[in-house]
């Protein structure tokens, strides 16, 4: 991964609380997986930023290695690795990830 990938994908998880690399947008995801991401945050009524991966393959490729993951949606809070789509499904689950999210609105309120 280059270092101008490298730091392109460091701004935007530590300048945005909440951030989803995914496939497609929230509006028109592109893959399964990245709709059910979508899906969870816009049911824990999340306000989240999003990275269309499909447009850049610098990102694409850069956010495996950034994370140390192999697989797209990933999903990153207050610059922390969440984990993919699965992840997110178990977390939603269990009540663990509105838990989180709702730590970071308190912390920006």
């Amino acid at each position: 991964m280059s270092d101008d990938v490298q730091a392109r994908l460091k701004e935007l998880v530590e300048s945005n609380e909440v951030v989803l690399f995914m496939k497609g947008s929230p509006l028109f995801p592109q893959c399964g997986f990245s709709s059910r991401a979508v899906a969870i945050l816009n049911h824990l009524n999340t306000e989240f930023e999003s990275v269309d991966v499909l447009q850049d393959q610098g990102i694409r490729q850069g956010i495996k290695a950034f994370s140390d993951w192999p697989t797209i949606p990933q999903l990153y809070v207050k610059g922390e690795f969440v984990g993919g789509s699965d992840i997110m499904m178990e977390m939603y689950e269990s009540g663990e990830l509105a838990e989180m999210l709702a730590d970071e609105d308190d912390a920006t309120a």
